[in-house]
């Protein structure tokens, strides 16, 4: 029996010919919005008999597939007893740069309608018309030619031929997937505590197409309890695709291990793990130009052969795995995997390529997102993340820039650069006294603005590939996707520092453009050790009244953990005086019980001074200090050094929030205790304490949303690094008055509470 492999015209005839080179200097920001604009003004001169936007679907069989055609024709034109295919397409370059003929793409898309709508009326030639359109002069350019069916058929048949390699691949992998998703066994002996119900708990959400908020503690198995019910579902045919993100490497790393182990059971499944761009580049810099990088030189020429090959003898596409291939094919390796992205059966990323706009994986049509399932763990990084991502700002030193670069030289972007800095000037002189300020709204000025300035500096790009003005470029294009999402859940304000002057379009409640990027989805399940209290979470992170919520226990005893709380303040107003106190703690309780531990500070400058005061008093014992931007080896050696089975005392300065305070496993004699000095607190700002007010007038503790709930987030983050086993024992120390008081109290877990 043969299968069917549905496929609109435009991705088969781009896939058969796609062609070139990457080039990331000449994106518009109006492509899209020209494009539709200029589509509606020709179909709206159209006469009676036309017909607009007309759908088409053909089947051509093809060895052992039936491909269903579909797709709608821009224009179908009726013109002295014949009828005419219109395919409209707009472009921005000089009328002298455009293709002779036209683009083999363009005729390839306009062949394709042409032969089914033959095929469906018996007819035995048909007419085809290409129609360029510029977008800012509206200038025209017609190009029409003749096809016999026999041209058309040979031509559609051309194109399933060129399709088919990876149509019979694709179901091949597939079929194997289905199956042995359906026949996979849990893929360890016997559930832990709570393992069960989370897994039963994510199965239930994508049947019912749902949200789930879980808070699942440490020692559960979060990743294999969310990922098996997921795969469980596409072997029952609810599901065809899984995304799992998360916002660090560490955690892509659990997921890929997680993937492994199922495959040991029989699993068939494809999976790529995207890593971002500057960290996977092959060049010296991040230029993604032809002239400049060999990977994006042809890049489109040889991207078939390279998804195909590496789909056909790899099941798991790590970043090793990626590279190996991407060399090989002399391929960019972040445009290779966002390409496997759209192909494999699940992917291992960033949040930012579901939810954040600028960077999100674009290609997922609606069908594709209702048979997809978002596995987010971690999720209480999100919030921060989600806020950043909805986020722009722009500042005036940028434009100050901008005009020195090409004063004498470049006259339309020194004044539209000067335009934008003489606004900045201005909003300057009338906020003459405030160093911070909040906007009522954004002047309707700034966006005209800015968008000549973006047009400006496309044409200056195009033979200029100044770093400067192409960075200033992307700034201004994300801050105008940004404007148009401007509503109530956003904050414009102001800040001053020294000359310059920063304008920021602040997302204070994600929420709404949470909902908007995550719409279409079957199902989302957040995760998190330390999702709580979970109302806050599902309130900033978009959830709905008719979510699924799920609280579990922890696995391990009570009696695996000590809890000591140490009442001395660590307000910053007390830190001088109450340091020494922390120095004898430490000193005590390396006295009383030997080891290794981690002593978290909530900043670099408080643990710096406690580091210096304990080194005068204690030189023997062994420290490690977290230091400011770490590189990922110097990250290897910190951990390296908490060894099993040593007699030796380590002790391990960081800071709360971290990256050691998150995502890291040290088990059994590997880490002893955790020491967490504070609770956590976001230090007092501007942006903070606008949250605060935001979420008061919603009749919210706005204190708790802005600083009490991601502060003790990170205790709770921090403290978790201890019991990562059934086996470890240790010891937790809290330092600081507050973790007395019921307000911080009620947020620490049960079994903290004794």
């Amino acid at each position: 029996m043969s299968n069917e492999v549905q496929i609109s015209v435009r991705t088969l005839v781009e896939y058969v010919l796609r062609e070139g080179s990457i080039d990331s200097r000449f994106l518009s920001q109006s492509t899209l919005l020209d494009g539709t604009r200029i589509h509606q003004k020709i179909q709206k001169n159209y006469q009676d008999m036309d017909q607009k936007e007309v759908f088409l679907q053909t089947r051509i069989p093809f060895q052992d597939l039936i491909f269903v055609i579909e797709g709608r024709c821009d224009g179908l034109l009726s013109r002295n007893g014949k009828v005419i295919v219109d395919e409209i397409k707009s472009f921005r370059q000089p009328l002298d740069q455009l293709s002779d003929e036209g683009y083999p793409v363009h005729w390839a898309q306009a062949k394709m309608y042409a032969y089914i709508y033959c095929k469906d009326h018996g007819l035995a030639e048909m007419t085809v018309q290409l129609t360029y359109v510029h977008v800012e002069t509206e200038e025209k350019i017609y190009y029409q030619k003749n096809f016999s069916f026999a041209e058309l058929k040979s031509f559609a048949f051309e194109m399933a031929a060129g399709y088919a390699p990876f149509a019979l691949l694709r179901e091949v992998n597939i079929k194997s997937r289905n199956e042995s998703s359906k026949a996979l066994p849990f893929p360890f002996e016997t559930y832990r505590a709570g393992q069960r119900k989370l897994a039963g708990a994510v199965y239930k959400t994508v049947l019912d197409k749902k949200s789930l908020f879980a808070m699942a503690p440490t020692g559960i198995g979060k990743t294999i309890s969310t990922l098996f019910p997921a795969i469980k579902a596409i072997g029952e045919g609810h599901l065809n695709r899984i995304f799992y993100l998360t916002a660090k490497t560490i955690t892509r790393k659990t997921a890929e291990e997680a993937f492994i182990r199922m495959r040991s059971e029989g699993l068939c499944f494809k999976t790529v793990t995207i890593t971002a761009k500057d960290k996977v580049c092959f060049k010296d810099e991040t230029k993604c130009q032809k002239d400049y990088c060999e990977y994006a030189h042809g890049y489109y020429d040889r991207i078939n052969e390279a998804v195909i090959d590496i789909l056909k003898n790899e099941s798991g596409i790590t970043r090793e795995v990626l590279e190996r291939y991407a060399r090989k094919h002399t391929v960019c390796p972040f445009e290779y995997s966002i390409d496997l992205a759209y192909e494999v059966d699940a992917v291992i990323c960033d949040y930012n390529y579901i939810f954040d706009p600028s960077v999100s994986l674009k290609r997922l049509i609606e069908e594709q997102k209702k048979s997809a399932v978002l596995l987010v763990d971690e999720a209480h990084n999100l919030v921060d993340r989600s806020r950043e991502m909805f986020s722009a700002s722009l500042h005036k030193n940028s434009f100050l820039q901008v005009k020195k670069d090409y004063k004498g030289t470049g006259k339309g972007i020194y004044e539209c650069a000067d335009k934008v800095n003489a606004w900045f000037i201005a909003l300057k002189k009338t906020k003459a006294e405030q160093n911070e300020f909040v906007l009522d709204e954004l002047d309707s000025k700034l966006p005209e603005l800015l968008l000549s300035f973006l047009q400006t500096a496309e044409e200056v790009l195009r033979t200029d590939n100044a770093q400067n003005l192409l960075d200033v470029y992307f700034e201004v294009k994300n801050f105008l996707k940004i404007v148009e999402l401007l509503d109530d859940s956003y904050i414009i304000y102001g800040e001053k520092e020294r000359n310059d002057l920063q304008i920021k379009l602040f997302c204070i409640n994600p929420a709404k453009p949470l909902q908007q990027m995550g719409k279409g989805y079957r199902a989302k399940v957040f995760f998190s050790a330390t999702l709580f209290p979970l109302p806050y979470y599902q309130d900033i992170l978009g959830g709905m009244e008719d979510d699924y919520f799920l609280s579990l226990s922890s696995p391990f005893s009570k009696e695996q953990t000590e809890v000591i709380i140490e009442p001395l303040s660590t307000r910053y107003r007390d830190r001088e005086q109450t340091k020494e106190g922390i120095v004898l703690l430490i000193q005590s309780l390396l006295k009383s019980r030997p080891g290794k531990y981690l002593i978290f500070f909530p900043s670099y400058q408080y643990l710096s001074h406690v580091y210096e005061l304990f080194k005068q008093r204690d030189a023997e014992t062994k420290t490690l200090i977290q230091a400011i931007g770490m590189t990922e080896e110097e990250r290897e050696a910190f951990l390296a050094e908490f060894q099993p089975d040593q007699s030796e005392t380590v002790l391990g300065f960081a800071i709360l929030g971290g990256i050691f305070s998150e995502g890291i496993d040290l088990i059994g004699d590997r880490l002893n205790g955790v020491v967490v000095v504070g609770v956590g607190l976001p230090q007092l700002c501007f942006e903070r304490n606008l949250i605060k007010d935001y979420y008061n007038k919603q009749r919210k503790n706005g204190y708790n949303y802005a600083y009490v709930y991601p502060g003790m987030n990170k205790v709770l983050q921090a403290g978790g690094r201890l019991i990562r086993s059934e086996t470890d024992r240790g010891t937790i120390i809290l330092i600081d008055d507050r973790f007395l008081q019921k307000q911080y109290r009620q947020l620490l877990p049960l079994e903290w509470r004794r």
